[in-house]
């Protein structure tokens, strides 16, 4: 299958190629007193998860620019897995918008329950540190064609706010 270009000729790649996965046990030095994980650790895993799709779509470091806001659905307790899905939906010539899914995982029954999402938005640099062109990325089912309209809705409304707020 060939895949679109964009005008920097560099070749789409496909979502599946950068997605990535991570699953930890959430341990007790990671908990609250009331036995659930804490929001920032959560955090940082939705960073660090997203930023390795960012990594491998973009071939290069990455830094991130932005996370939409986070809400904690559910709490994720001490004995159970925590579970963060990635993948790049969109990107904008040096920047690229990750969603980030977490679950927790019952380790003695394996349901899965979704607790937050959020959204990311990663800035390609080269050696020097300057922010460099990556590759689009090439949606192949009705649920990535999905993420990639509403990530470009998402962008004009980041890029309207950032307007705003300098005004």
């Amino acid at each position: 299958m060939l895949l679109p270009m964009q005008a920097n000729a560099l070749p789409a790649r496909p979502v599946a190629a950068s997605q990535a996965e991570m699953t930890e046990v959430v341990l007790p030095n990671d908990a609250n007193p009331l036995g659930n994980i804490l929001g920032g650790k959560v955090m940082h895993l939705v960073d660090v998860c997203g930023a390795i799709a960012a990594h491998r779509h973009a071939s290069s470091y990455v830094v991130t620019a932005s996370i939409d806001h986070m809400d904690f659905l559910h709490p994720i307790r001490v004995g159970e897995l925590i579970v963060l899905k990635s993948s790049v939906n969109r990107v904008f010539h040096t920047s690229m918008e990750v969603g980030v899914k977490v679950f927790s995982e019952n380790v003695l029954t394996g349901e899965r329950q979704h607790t937050s999402s959020a959204y990311l938005t990663f800035v390609a640099l080269d050696a020097a540190g300057r922010r460099r062109e990556i590759p689009p990325v090439a949606p192949e089912t009705a649920d990535q064609r999905r993420r990639f309209e509403q990530a470009g809705r998402r962008r004009e409304y980041r890029m309207a706010e950032r307007q705003r707020r300098r005004e």
